[in-house]
């Protein structure tokens, strides 16, 4: 079995020759062709891409949800892209948080069962005192007995954030986070998770068609037709 425990020397993911490819009737597809890149500890990084470029895809791939047809993904020391569908489940619940673009909230639960929930499953201490004090530093402590039926688009996203830091990640995956809020409730929830990031010191890797957003990380990538590019950043110009 790979050893999961963490290097502290190596970065926080590092991918090496990535290649995705799904088989079809009469063709096989390539989704992601050759990607390589390599992210450190607490960095900030944008995936940018139009829709069906490939960026949720190889976002998938990175917090080992699929397994790529060639290339490898190290996470946090461990090579993802070889450990069985059980190891990578408990890497992600140990090291890595989800947010996602429909919110993904148990509609049954309260806001404060819902960030409860993964605490109580990982066995950790106090997860009710936990799940209060992140609902209460996105702004809901006093919606904490709401359903996500009770709160507003923007609301639902604030108790996902706060889902996805209870456990403290190493590493945060965003799929198109403010993708379905308007503008105003989609920056006030950008502003909190790059406020939470910075605090926690997460490594935050989102995919985003919004070019705004990903300007307020430290690195972008661009993807197209499945091939990652890193611009180089612009120059100012000399007066």
């Amino acid at each position: 079995m790979t050893d999961l425990n963490s290097d502290r020397q190596h970065p926080m993911l590092r991918v090496s020759n990535l290649t995705h490819r799904v088989s079809l009737e009469t063709d096989t597809l390539t989704i992601l062709q050759g990607v390589s890149l390599e992210i450190n500890r607490g960095e900030s990084v944008a995936i940018v891409g139009r829709s069906g470029s490939g960026k949720t895809t190889l976002l998938g791939l990175l917090a080992g949800l699929d397994t790529p047809s060639e290339g490898t993904v190290e996470l946090d020391g461990s090579v993802i892209s070889k450990l069985s569908e059980d190891e990578r489940a408990k890497l992600r619940a140990r090291r890595v948080g989800f947010v996602f673009q429909s919110f993904q909230l148990l509609p049954a639960l309260t806001a404060l069962e819902n960030v409860m929930l993964p605490l109580e499953l990982a066995g950790m201490e106090e997860p009710e005192k936990r799940a209060r004090e992140l609902l209460e530093r996105v702004g809901l402590g006093e919606r904490l007995s709401h359903t996500p039926r009770q709160l507003s688009g923007g609301e639902q996203q604030r108790v996902a954030i706060a889902r996805a830091f209870a456990s403290e990640p190493v590493i945060l995956f965003a799929d198109e986070p403010t993708g379905n809020l308007d503008n105003r409730t989609g920056q006030a929830v950008s502003d909190l998770l790059m406020a939470l990031n910075r605090e926690q010191g997460t490594t935050l890797i989102m995919v985003t068609h919004d070019e705004h957003l990903a300007g307020r990380c430290g690195r972008q990538f661009h993807i197209e037709a499945g091939v990652l590019t890193e611009p180089e950043p612009a120059r100012e110009l000399a007066h």
